[in-house]
């Protein structure tokens, strides 16, 4: 019985190391700000850089975009959101409204 118990526990606390290691940290994201002062999070989500993840306002949200063909820089979409880099400054907006959401996004 307490070698059940046991190997209950050991179940539980390495599920919760695994869900805590999904759980993003400050560290690996990059931070910038747009000229409305919204707070764009973002981080290469694979080695090949062909998905970002994204986070508005420093809210919980995660949006992973895809690489999409663009004339100059980097455009990432998932078609809900829309994340355009060129050097070391971006924008983003919605797709399906077109709403701009900052431009001129860039490290503080």
């Amino acid at each position: 019985m307490k070698g059940l118990i046991a190997l209950a526990a050991v179940a539980v606390l390495g599920g919760c190391a695994s869900f805590q290691s999904q759980t993003p940290t400050p560290e690996n994201w990059t931070r910038w700000v747009c000229d409305t002062q919204t707070e764009v999070l973002w981080r290469f989500a694979d080695t090949d850089r062909q998905q970002v993840d994204v986070r508005l306002g420093g809210g919980d949200q995660v949006y992973r975009l895809k690489s999409e063909p663009g004339a100059s820089g980097a455009l990432y979409s998932d078609g809900v959101l829309a994340f355009h880099t060129k050097g070391d400054e971006g924008l983003i907006y919605w797709v399906a409204t077109n709403d701009l959401i900052g431009r001129g996004c860039k490290a503080p």
